[in-house]
C-alpha cells in the first residue's frame, strides 16, 4: 500500500499582474502558476479547503477568518519510509485561561524574598515620599 505526505499551503489571494489578463482570468493564472510549480516537484492536486482560524482581536474579544487553503499530496518512495522515524503528530500548545494566569504573577517588586533585597539598600530616589 502507498503511502503519501501532504503539503497544505494558503490559496493565492492576489495574483501579479499579467499583460492580456484581468479578472477571474488573472487569479486562475495565479492559481496555475502556484499548481505547476508544486506539480514539477511530483505534488497532485487533492482539494480545496475553507477553515476557520479564530484570532483575538483587542485585547479580550476574538474574530473568526476563514482561510483557503490547497491540499496536495505525493507518494513517498519505499526507501523513504523506512528512513523515516514514526512518530505521532506533537500536540497543539494549549492556550492558558486569561482568569488562572492571575494566580501565577507575583509583583517582584514588593516582595523581599523574590528580589533578595532587605530593605538595608539606597532607595534609587531619596526625595520621594512613600
Amino acid at each position: 500500500m502507498p503511502a503519501y505526505e501532504y503539503k497544505v499551503i494558503p490559496a493565492p489571494e492576489k495574483a501579479r499582474k499579467v499583460k492580456g489578463l484581468k479578472g477571474a482570468s488573472l487569479f486562475a493564472y495565479a492559481l496555475e502558476e502556484v499548481m505547476n510549480e508544486l506539480g514539477a516537484d511530483g505534488w497532485q492536486y487533492v482539494r480545496a479547503d475553507v477553515l476557520p482560524q479564530e484570532e483575538r482581536s483587542g485585547l479580550t474579544s476574538k474574530t473568526t477568518t476563514y482561510r483557503n487553503l490547497l491540499v496536495f499530496q505525493r507518494e513517498i518512495a519505499d526507501d523513504e519510509i523506512e528512513d523515516q522515524p514514526v512518530s505521532a503528530p506533537e500536540p497543539a500548545p494549549e492556550e492558558a485561561d486569561d482568569e488562572d494566569d492571575d494566580e501565577d504573577i507575583t509583583n517582584l517588586w514588593q516582595d523581599p524574598e523574590k528580589t533578595g533585597k532587605t530593605g538595608d539598600e539606597p532607595a534609587l530616589f531619596p526625595n520621594r515620599k512613600r
